[in-house]
């Protein structure tokens, strides 16, 4: 992936057939392509005008791939991606027929989604049918004259969720991550996992005032991270150990879609500096900046314990400095 968590079109989704606590409906999994056509069969029809047809479709791809992307519904312990309950989601028939147009405009279209500008997620693009239920965002039967008046699926688009809206077009299609990164954080880590919980905590704490603010957002878990942390599991009736495994981890992941509003229409946005990387995943000859820097210290501390590692002395920009530095001890609190 790029050096930010950006939305990628996943390959696979996985759609609960009920809603979310009806333990006894199954689950199936199916290509995404595959499931945005299901939904727009089941949701609209393909005498439409095709502009109307493509505006939906965008809003449809847009819905699903924001359950994806914030985890939604796999941050509250669930197995599953998106439900078929139009109560919570879109409609999906397993089984049903796909109407022909309808599947080539989704094959054209599902590496298409909506966005506010300056903002990562997907766009939760509400909508309703606009005759028995009506809502904020796009009417699908509205959608109809709009199209026989002449307007173009963005024009259809900007009527319904304001001018303030992005296509980003031809996403990447991959299988995606789970954001928990597999083993528990805690006091002496660092890396971009760190300085999620970092920047996932600092915009909590503006809701929940008693979680102390972490600063620097710099990737090191220390003493104050580590305090935030066990604020935050006593708030939530967390285990108080201050250590981020994945019970807290998705916790936080979903108090920080919730309290942004990044599963609503009327998101706050996630911009690229909240999913920004700093660290990158490997460090190569002539490589520089904070991950260099990181790795210098850490090598440092341990030059004063074992006698074959030879002392550094890093410059900010990871370069070799000539002249000799002098290292602070080692803290128990990095």
């Amino acid at each position: 992936m790029p050096d930010a968590r950006t939305p990628v079109i996943p390959d696979f989704i996985t759609v609960h057939l009920g809603v979310p606590d009806d333990r006894s409906a199954p689950n199936v999994t199916v290509s995404f392509p595959d499931y945005i056509k299901n939904v727009a069969s089941s949701e609209i029809y393909p005498t439409w005008p095709e502009n109307a047809i493509r505006a939906n479709i965008y809003a449809q791809i847009s819905y699903a791939l924001n359950r994806v992307y914030t985890e939604w519904y796999r941050s509250r312990g669930y197995n599953f991606d998106i439900t078929n309950s139009t109560r919570y989601d879109q409609s999906f028939m397993q089984g049903r027929e796909i109407f022909e147009n309808i599947g080539q405009i989704v094959d054209e279209l599902f590496r298409d989604y909506l966005v506010r500008p300056g903002s990562v997620e997907p766009l939760f693009a509400q909508y309703c049918n606009g005759t028995t239920v009506t809502c904020e965002g796009l009417s699908q039967w509205g959608t109809v004259p709009l199209a026989e008046q002449g307007m173009t699926p963005y024009e259809i688009l900007t009527h319904f969720y304001g001018p303030d809206l992005n296509i980003v077009r031809d996403a990447p299609v991959a299988e995606p991550i789970p954001s928990y990164p597999g083993s528990p954080l805690r006091r002496g880590m660092s890396g971009n996992a760190v300085r999620d919980i970092q920047v996932r905590l600092n915009r909590i704490s503006n809701n929940y005032p008693a979680i102390p603010k972490i600063y620097p957002v710099n990737g090191f878990f220390d003493l104050t991270t580590e305090n935030a942390v066990k604020e935050f599991q006593r708030l939530f009736n967390l285990t108080q150990d201050g250590v981020v495994g994945s019970a807290t981890w998705y916790r936080i992941a979903y108090i920080f879609t919730s309290v942004k509003r990044l599963a609503e229409l009327d998101s706050e946005g996630l911009s690229l500096a909240d999913v920004s990387k700093q660290f990158p995943a490997v460090l190569r000859e002539g490589d520089t900046a904070i991950g260099v820097r990181v790795v210098q210290y850490f090598l440092s501390v341990v030059s004063q314990y074992v006698d074959t590692v030879p002392a550094l002395t890093p410059v900010p920009d990871g370069v070799t400095n000539p002249e000799p530095q002098v290292f602070p001890p080692y803290s128990s609190t990095l």
